[in-house]
C-alpha cells in the first residue's frame, strides 16, 4: 500500500515555498505549467529500449481505440455513507426525463440504452438535490458521456457566465471530452463551450460567457484565479476525468487542490478515474465529501479458450520467417504482434510490408494524430496486421483478432517474466468467448526459461511449433 498523502498539508508547505520565493525575486516569470511536457508526440527513450508511453498517452490511446467498441458487460459495485438512501437506477434515456433536444443529442451519437455504469450513475448525477460521485472504470464503459450528459443538464443557458468546470490532465484529453460534449449538444446551441488549454487565450480584462469550461489545471489556474476572467465560486458542477493520471502529472495534484479551494462548498463533485489505488482514493477525499462510489468490476481474463504455442528461433530471420508461415497458412482475420522495441517493431513492419503484407505499426515515435489513423486503420479492417509495444496490451477489442504473436515474450525492467502483461497482451485474442491462438517465438535459452516460467505460472500448457511444418501450422487454425 502507498504512504498515505496528506494533500491539504502538501499544499500548504507548496505555497509556503512560493512565498518565501516570491519575497526574494522580484520579477518570476512563472511558466503555465498546462501538461506541454504531456503532449503526445515521440519521447526521449532509446529504439533499443522498451518503448515507454504516459499515463495520459495510455488514457488517449484507449479512449480511441474504445470508440464504437463492444461494451463491457461487467458488473458494478456500489458504496455510500448512507445505505438507507434511496438508490435509483435506469434502463432507458427516457427515464432520465431530459430536455428533449439533449435526448436528441444522445440517441444521435448511438447510445440506444444506457451502459452498466450510466444505469447507476446518471440518475444520482442528475439528482436534486446534487449528489456527489466518485466513479472507477476503464475506458469504453460509457463514463465519459455520463459525466457530459450531467454536465449539460446541468447549464442554466440564460446565465451567460461558466457554471461548469470540467478538468484533465493534458490537452489531448480535455479536447476528447470537448468533442463529446459538442457532439451530444448539438441540439442545444444555446450551450456554450469554451476549452481553456494551451493556445487559447484570453485579452486582460475580458470575461469569460460561455458556460461549460473544459481544460487543463494550469490554464483554468491562470484564468481563474491570476486573471479572473471567470468566477471559480460561480460553478455548480466541477469534474475532475483521469483523476489518476492527474495524479501521476508533476503539478496537478496541487493545482487540482487550489481550484478545488475556490469552489462553493455546494459545488457538486464528479471525481473520474480508471484505476482506484491508495493514491487515487487519498486524492478523491480531498476533492469530494460524501460521494456515492460506484467501482465497476473488472473483466477477468480468461486463457481456457486461448490456445498457446511456441516457436523455436536461431535469430531474427527465423523470428520474421515464422511470423510469415504462420500468418500466411492459418486463415486468420487480423492478428497484433508485440515487440518489446521500437526498433523491433519499425524493423518487423518494414519488413512485412516490402513482402506484401497489409500491416499498421504503432509506437511512441508517432504523434497522436499518426496513431489516432493507425488505430483507425486497423479498426477498420484496412491493416490485417498491428506490429505495437506494450501500450495496446490493455484495453483494445477488435472482434475480428484471432492471433496474438509475442515477437518478444514480456519482461519487467528487471529483466523477469512480466506475467500480467503476457496475460493482458494473449487476451487481445480469444475475445468474446471466440478461439484465439497465441504464438510466442523463442529465440534464446533465457527466453526458453522465461516461457516456462510463464507456463509455470499459468498452470497452462504451451506447445511447441514447428513452423516450417505447413500441415501443423493449418492444424492450429483449424
Amino acid at each position: 500500500m502507498a504512504a498515505k498523502v496528506d494533500w491539504a498539508k502538501y499544499l500548504e508547505e507548496q505555497e509556503k515555498q512560493e512565498k518565501l520565493l516570491a519575497n526574494k525575486v522580484s520579477e518570476i516569470e512563472v511558466s503555465n505549467n498546462d501538461s506541454e511536457a504531456q503532449k503526445a508526440g515521440g519521447d526521449a527513450s532509446s529504439e533499443d529500449g522498451p518503448d515507454h508511453f504516459s499515463p495520459a498517452e495510455v488514457s488517449l490511446l484507449q479512449k480511441i481505440i474504445r470508440k464504437g467498441l463492444v461494451e463491457s458487460k461487467c458488473d458494478i459495485e456500489i458504496q455510500r455513507q448512507d445505505p438507507n438512501s434511496p438508490l435509483y437506477s435506469v434502463k432507458t434515456f427516457e427515464a432520465l426525463h431530459l430536455k428533449p433536444n439533449l435526448l436528441k443529442g444522445v440517441y444521435e451519437m448511438g447510445f440506444n440504452a444506457p451502459s452498466k455504469i450510466q444505469e447507476t450513475a446518471l440518475p444520482t448525477l442528475l439528482a436534486d438535490p446534487p449528489q456527489n460521485l466518485i466513479a472507477q472504470s476503464q475506458s469504453g464503459t460509457g463514463k465519459t458521456a455520463a459525466f457530459v450528459l450531467a454536465m449539460l443538464s446541468r447549464v442554466d443557458p440564460t446565465k451567460h457566465y461558466p457554471q461548469v468546470l470540467c478538468l484533465s490532465p493534458t490537452y489531448e484529453l480535455a479536447i476528447q471530452t470537448g468533442e463529446v460534449a459538442a457532439h451530444m449538444a448539438k441540439f442545444c446551441p444555446e450551450i456554450e463551450l469554451k476549452y481553456a488549454v494551451r493556445g487559447e487565450e484570453m485579452p486582460r480584462g475580458t470575461k469569460i460567457t460561455e458556460h461549460i469550461i473544459i481544460g487543463t489545471p494550469g490554464k483554468v489556474l491562470d484564468w481563474g484565479i491570476k486573471f479572473r476572467t471567470f468566477d471559480l465560486s460561480k460553478i455548480t458542477v466541477f469534474v475532475l476525468d483521469e483523476a489518476d493520471v492527474m495524479i501521476a502529472t508533476q503539478g496537478h495534484q496541487d493545482q487540482c487542490i487550489r481550484i478545488h479551494k475556490c469552489l462553493d462548498r455546494k459545488c457538486q463533485m464528479m471525481f473520474f478515474s480508471a484505476t482506484y489505488d491508495q493514491d487515487v482514493i487519498e486524492f478523491a477525499e480531498v476533492i469530494v465529501s460524501n460521494p456515492l462510489i460506484i467501482r465497476l468490476k473488472r473483466e477477468e481474463e480468461s486463457l481456457d479458450n486461448i490456445q498457446q504455442y511456441y516457436v523455436k528461433c536461431a535469430n531474427k530471420q527465423e523470428k520474421y520467417d515464422a511470423v510469415t508461415n504462420i500468418y500466411g497458412t492459418v486463415g486468420v482475420g487480423q492478428a497484433i504482434i508485440f515487440c518489446h522495441t521500437r526498433r523491433a517493431a519499425n524493423w518487423l513492419a518494414e519488413k512485412m510490408t516490402k513482402d506484401g503484407h497489409a500491416v499498421a505499426v504503432l509506437t511512441g515515435d508517432l504523434t497522436v494524430e499518426q496513431r489516432i489513423a493507425v488505430l483507425d486503420r486497423f479498426r477498420n479492417g484496412q491493416e490485417k496486421v498491428l506490429i505495437t509495444t506494450n501500450v495496446l496490451s490493455r484495453g483494445i477489442d477488435v472482434e475480428q483478432v484471432t492471433i496474438v504473436v509475442n515477437y518478444d515474450l514480456p519482461v519487467d525492467i528487471n529483466g523477469k517474466p512480466d506475467c500480467e502483461t503476457y496475460l493482458h497482451r494473449i487476451g487481445r485474442t480469444g475475445r468474446f468467448g471466440k478461439r484465439g491462438i497465441a504464438i510466442n517465438l523463442i529465440d534464446s535459452s533465457e527466453a526458453m526459461l522465461i516461457c516456462q516460467s510463464i507456463e509455470k505460472h499459468f498452470n497452462r500448457k504451451i506447445k511447441y511449433l514447428n513452423a516450417e511444418d505447413s500441415d501443423e501450422i493449418e492444424k492450429i487454425g483449424a
